[in-house]
């Protein structure tokens, strides 16, 4: 493949190897997101507060490094990455880092086990700063390919769909293959999770970490980079056809519609994610469901952002961005307003998979959209796609990682009727107000064109 830019729409190759080249990232941030505090409080019996204060850590160190990352993303000398691409290069560099930490996460403390919890926590807070960077520089990598390998707002689109189905298939996998290893070697139908169940975690994390591998050797080997070689004078206004000079990170800083597209993907996020984080917590110490729910429920979460992600593949351009936002906020509501109502046996048993479907449909269509909203900011300024994503994905992070830390400040003590409260006041909240600030999205359309009327409304 030379420099010219593939017609994503019709090469199903470069579809594939794009999707698979987030796996390892995905598989890590499923574990990460739906296991940490579950592995750290109940499995190691850390305090709620220690579990937060390292998720919230980990969160800190992505939220600094994805802006790093994305602002040396884009000023990596193509002279240096001649032969590989500075997008996969960044990329490669992350997955190294990934492959050196993660494993030593979900594990004991090797040779410090007996130690002072306070003491271990040096010890993981380590690998989970080398984690944490290597993550950033995987996603904002992966993530600024798309407007690099489409210039169209619909392909753009379409891209991070497809992007997203590989990121639902591989929370599917991590679901089922957690399912497998605790029904297999334990009764997970009536045991609840505990201390002697750490040799399971650490056994799912070598299984799904080999995929991952795979996977990434696949994106490597099937996707070839679009090498960058404009000059100021080739970038053009699409109002008057006329050369204008490059759009700086300074130039989009100074855009209010950024700080509005920030918004938006951070409340997305925080109900995607908080919801991830607790809904195990949840049905441990609310519900009082056995182990196998721990994998059964976000695998329902999952097929239902499967059925999104198949939506979005198909919807025709004529969906708007607030249309589809909209949608995913009332399926995503619909599911917490339901877990604030009182719980009996039926709802144990049948209809609390029904409420995961209806939040994990609504997340994803919710975040697609999000993501949808940022290429659209991009634009055909290219030169600065890594930063933007980076200041996206610092907001994320940061807010993520504050409001689990302070979750959980206060979970110690707390009735069990705790994180059904949170789930439904902090992720219904979050999703009503990423509502609010994409239907306010006003028309705009900036002078390099890099968001077209028809992109927001």
């Amino acid at each position: 493949m030379d420099n010219e830019l593939v017609d994503i729409s019709t090469s199903l190759k470069l579809q594939f190897g794009y999707g698979v080249g987030h796996i390892l990232n995905d598989v890590c941030a499923s574990l990460w997101f739906s296991y940490l505090l579950v592995f750290f409080h109940l499995v190691l019996e850390f305090g709620a507060s220690q579990a937060g204060n390292l998720m919230l850590i980990g969160q800190v160190v992505d939220a600094l490094a994805t802006p790093f990352v994305g602002y040396h993303s884009d000023h990596t000398d193509n002279s240096v990455s001649r032969k590989f691409g500075r997008r996969k290069l960044w990329h490669l560099f992350g997955t190294a880092c990934i492959l050196a930490s993660f494993p030593f996460i979900f594990s004991s403390c090797i040779g410090c086990s007996m130690t002072h919890k306070w003491a271990q926590m040096f010890y993981f807070a380590s690998f989970i700063i080398i984690f944490q960077v290597g993550w950033a520089a995987v996603q904002i990598s992966h993530l600024s390919l798309i407007p690099e390998l489409a210039d169209d707002d619909h392909t753009r689109a379409h891209l991070t769909a497809v992007r997203y189905g590989f990121t639902v298939f591989s929370n599917l996998f991590v679901y089922i293959t957690t399912w497998l290893v605790l029904h297999i070697t334990g009764d997970c139908d009536t045991q609840q999770v505990g201390p002697a169940d750490a040799w399971k975690f650490r056994h799912i994390v070598y299984i799904v970490l080999t995929v991952g591998i795979v996977a990434t050797i696949v994106f490597h080997l099937t996707v070839t980079e679009r090498l960058s070689n404009r000059r100021p004078e080739q970038l053009i206004d699409y109002d008057n056809n006329e050369p204008v000079g490059i759009g700086t990170h300074c130039e989009f800083l100074r855009k209010p519609i950024l700080y509005q597209i920030a918004g938006i993907y951070m409340s997305t996020r925080l109900a995607v994610n908080v919801s991830q984080v607790l809904i195990p917590l949840y049905l441990h110490r609310t519900l009082g469901l056995a182990a196998r729910t721990l994998a059964l429920v976000p695998l329902a979460i999952y097929l239902g952002s499967l059925a999104a992600a198949g939506v979005q593949r198909i919807a025709p351009r004529s969906c708007s961005r607030k249309l589809n936002y909209f949608v995913g906020c009332a399926c995503a509501l619909a599911g917490f307003v339901w877990i604030r109502l009182p719980s009996d046996d039926n709802y144990k048993t049948y209809f609390i998979y029904l409420v995961a479907v209806l939040i994990g449909f609504g997340g994803a269509v919710m975040l697609v959209t999000s993501l949808s909203l940022t290429a659209d900011l991009v634009g055909p300024r290219t030169e600065a796609s890594a930063f933007v994503y980076g200041l996206m994905s610092f907001t994320d992070k940061l807010a993520c990682g504050v409001a689990i830390a302070i979750i959980q400040m206060y979970a110690d003590g707390s009735g069990v009727t705790y994180y059904r409260d949170v789930l439904s006041w902090v992720c219904g909240g979050s999703a009503v107000f990423g509502l609010a600030l994409t239907l306010l999205l006003s028309k705009f359309h900036d002078n390099a064109g890099a968001i077209e009327h028809s992109s927001i409304n």
